[in-house]
């Protein structure tokens, strides 16, 4: 059966002879991920105002849960048009058609033309990027990456990837790649993208989780690993930042980047697990110039909306 396509306007269409009024003091965010869509009202200062959440099943083709989802979250916009909507997306994407190419994990959103759609909920020019891109733009502007001319930020759990800032510039191509498909091992598990070996593969949630049942362990849940008193609990905890290491260390050997900014599910390790990926990354990190230092980003983890924000504050 065919599904019918819903309005989504939020905002009432102005008359033939009346501007839209947008209001300059606040900016939009939004994050679309693999079964999610988060959304955001930020001040210009990178202050956030309202956020909101919705889910989707991300084994659907069908765009429509991605209306669902985008609909309700962007709930927090209701009554305002924000200066402008920055969207951080998840997979490859067209910035300059504001459309998500594919992601591996969300057929739905293959071709999916979240900007169109965003204008049509918020009244409000939209601009698009990759989610890695990003999110090294909000710790730049906002998080731990300010004054620095280098530094990684880091996207962990369902979500994998970095961002790097080089010498002052984003060195992640507009719309292009984070990282999770290079590969860290020539005969490993077989990814999504239809490879084998990818970083992916053995530094996700789902990777995590999947261990965590072969080893009889209750929960696969980082948060939960890092304070268990089983030994097999804490050597999973060790094999997973072993494993997220493999990545960051060529990472850090090719760029130098000193500072690395975890967002995501590492933020749930807290403390320990921050500690214990320094400590691979150290061990595993050519000598000489600036030894890599692991920081753990904002407890409410806005690190991806503060730089879609970033996008409005940024563009022409």
């Amino acid at each position: 059966m065919a599904h019918e396509r819903i309005p989504l306007r939020l905002v009432p269409e102005p008359g033939p002879d009346e501007p839209v009024r947008r209001d300059v003091g606040v900016l939009g965010a939004v994050e679309v991920l693999p079964g999610a869509v988060r959304a955001a009202l930020l001040t210009r200062t990178g202050v956030v105002r309202e956020r909101a959440q919705a889910a989707f099943d991300a084994s659907s083709a069908d765009p429509a849960v991605v209306d669902a989802a985008l609909r309700a979250a962007s709930q927090v916009f209701a009554g305002q048009v924000p200066a402008g909507v920055g969207v951080a997306a998840a997979g490859v994407v067209d910035p300059a058609a504001g459309r998500v190419i594919e992601v591996n994990d969300a057929p739905a959103l293959r071709g999916y033309p979240v900007a169109d759609r965003l204008t049509e909920l918020t009244g409000a020019p939209v601009r698009v990027e990759h989610r890695a891109r990003v999110q090294v733009l909000g710790d730049r502007w906002f998080g731990a990456g300010r004054g620095r001319r280098s530094f990684a930020s880091v996207a962990t759990g369902e979500v994998l990837g970095v961002g790097i800032l080089y010498d002052g510039q984003v060195l992640a191509p507009a719309g292009g790649r984070s990282g999770a498909h290079m590969t860290v091992t020539a005969s490993g598990e077989l990814c999504t993208c239809g490879r084998r070996g990818c970083w992916k593969t053995v530094a996700t949630t789902r990777w995590l989780r999947g261990r965590a049942v072969e080893l009889g362990l209750e929960s696969g849940a980082l948060g939960d690993l890092v304070t268990s008193d089983e030994a097999a609990a804490l050597g999973l905890v060790e094999e997973y930042a072993q494993n997220l290491v493999l990545g960051l260390a060529t990472v850090q050997q090719l760029f130098a980047c000193g500072l690395f900014v975890l967002h995501g599910e590492a933020l749930d390790g807290g403390e320990p697990f921050r500690a214990l990926v320094e400590s691979r990354l150290r061990e595993d990190a050519l000598g000489g110039g600036e030894a890599p230092t692991v920081v753990l980003g904002e407890p409410s983890d806005t690190g991806a909306l503060l730089g879609a924000a970033g996008l409005v504050l940024s563009g022409p």
